[in-house]
């Protein structure tokens, strides 16, 4: 791996599952007891706000009573050593790569710790309920929402994320379906570019026939195990 300059890193809900947050398709998880079209659509938002503030503020919440674990860890350990460059882009809202020291990561699917105001667009951090419809921290309206992207609704940066995969040397894939787009393109992106491509999940993922390599286990155990690998073979 010496001549790694360039990763780009995507990481999916199985990174946080031994955290204790339930992947998407988790039996018994949150997204069960509740249709995806009520709460995780524009339209079920215009349909019932009450139902989606509530699902979301209970999401947040349940921040408190997760921590990060060794994969995130590793992945902060790889921002600060590596000498090259690294682009990390999760598709997760919830806030545990930087509780578990990354700096630098770019959420395309948005925070849960964040707030969206409908009426002047502004992003404002967010810890506290957004059901009973508090004003915006700008512009005073009560019309916040989670700023989080819905289906059907544009992942953010994608234009910072394309560009990366153009130029980087390896993408690795971390605990995610396959299933979900525009995600789930990465991989046939940065291979077309020229890029390595790996894949670590705890089971095979839907795309897992388009990586160059693919090993299967934990996050907790086959992140930092990989983290060793890059930086001993660049001298870190």
């Amino acid at each position: 791996m010496a001549e790694i300059e360039r990763i780009v890193i995507l990481t999916g809900a199985g990174i946080s599952a031994e955290s204790g947050i339930d992947t998407f398709r988790a039996a018994g998880g949150l997204w069960e007891q509740h249709r995806i079209e009520d709460v995780a659509t524009p339209e079920g938002f215009a349909r019932d706000p009450r139902l989606v503030l509530g699902f979301y503020d209970m999401r947040r919440a349940a921040l408190a009573q997760v921590e990060p674990n060794p994969a995130h860890a590793a992945l902060a350990r790889l921002e600060r050593d590596f000498a090259g460059e690294l682009l990390l882009v999760t598709q997760n809202v919830n806030d545990l790569h930087e509780r578990g020291g990354s700096a630098r990561v770019l959420h395309m699917h948005g925070e849960l710790k964040s707030a969206l105001c409908t009426a002047c667009g502004t992003r404002s951090r967010w810890e506290v309920p957004m059901i009973d419809r508090p004003p915006c921290p700008v512009c005073h309206a009560p019309m916040l929402r989670p700023d989080v992207v819905w289906f059907g609704e544009m992942p953010y940066e994608m234009g910072r994320i394309y560009r990366a995969l153009e130029t980087c040397d390896l993408f690795v894939s971390i605990g995610t379906s396959g299933a979900v787009y525009p995600a789930a393109g990465f991989v046939q992106e940065a291979r077309v570019n020229g890029a390595r491509t790996l894949e670590l999940n705890l089971e095979p993922s839907e795309g897992s026939r388009l990586f160059h390599e693919t090993r299967l286990g934990p996050a907790s155990a086959l992140v930092p195990e990989w983290v060793d690998e890059v930086l001993s073979s660049a001298g870190g």
